[in-house]
């Protein structure tokens, strides 16, 4: 996988030679603090990686790389930045012997994320594209804080989840209304069987040079509505397949395997509907 295969103004190249010696120094920084200090975190994001990544075989050759970028992520206070444009706050919690005096709490884990079931899958494409760990993680770090937090936050935004997955429903009843009927007659509600790929980004589910050329959609275009659209185009392309079905199980077995998509014809049959 060649280093252009991201582009959009989080270029890979951009991204190397921005990285000045302050940087280099935080980095550094961060790996000591990983070094000194074991955080309760680390033993999610270990566990993590190891359901998630190392099981698939996209990217378990991966497994150490991604660890060490959420290692330090984990320790990044520049992270807790992208709160003031999120309805979240990061946890807290007291220095022992101080329960409950607001003037003895902090943010745990330092960057205010705690991570959840799927979240090193972010990292793992990522992982095609760089051969320095240094560049990976101010590119992962940029592209988060821009764009990823954003798919598992609560909020208003028109980028948000909630957002996403009204354009998803919207685009479905509008393109395919007999399929989207049909599947919500039988209790297999659309949003429910494309969660998962909404909120992962796709990731773990495509083929990772078909994922990376979804990602270049998201940062070429600063949106994240590629992915309502793709998960609406994948529903188009199994139409026949999907108004076969009489049960959510039956559903799920029709999409549970997207790794043959090819992503650019399906987002070009939403965005470009012939006459």
């Amino acid at each position: 996988m060649s280093r252009a295969t991201i582009s959009g103004d989080l270029n890979p190249r951009l991204i190397d030679s921005s990285i000045r010696a302050k940087d280099k120094l935080i980095y550094e920084q961060l790996k000591n603090y990983v070094f000194k200090h074991d955080l309760l975190v680390d033993k999610l994001i270990y566990k993590d990686v190891k359901l998630t990544a190392t099981n698939d075989d996209q990217y378990f050759v991966f497994e150490d790389f991604i660890h060490q970028v959420l290692l330090l992520f984990s320790r990044d206070t520049t992270v807790l930045k992208h709160f003031a444009q999120s309805s979240a706050t990061p946890p807290k919690s007291y220095i022992r012997g101080m329960l409950g005096v607001s003037d003895y709490a902090v943010v745990y884990p330092p960057n205010g994320i705690i991570p959840f079931h799927g979240f090193a899958m972010y990292v793992a494409p990522l992982c095609y594209v760089f051969d320095k760990p240094i560049t990976l993680y101010y590119f992962f770090r940029e592209i988060y804080t821009r764009h990823l937090f954003r798919l598992h936050t609560i909020s208003s935004h028109p980028q948000g989840i909630v957002s996403i997955c009204i354009l998803f429903e919207s685009l479905l009843q509008a393109c395919q209304p007999h399929l989207f009927y049909h599947l919500r007659q039988m209790g297999a509600h659309p949003l429910r069987l494309a969660f998962k790929w909404l909120m992962r980004a796709f990731s773990g589910y495509l083929a990772s040079d078909q994922l990376l050329l979804l990602w270049d959609r998201i940062l070429g275009f600063n949106s994240l509505e590629p992915l309502a659209i793709l998960a609406v185009a994948i529903f188009a392309f199994r139409r026949v397949n999907l108004l076969e079905t009489s049960s959510y199980a039956a559903a799920e077995a029709v999409l549970a395997d997207i790794t043959t998509i090819k992503v650019m014809p399906l987002l070009q049959v939403i965005l470009l509907p012939k006459d």
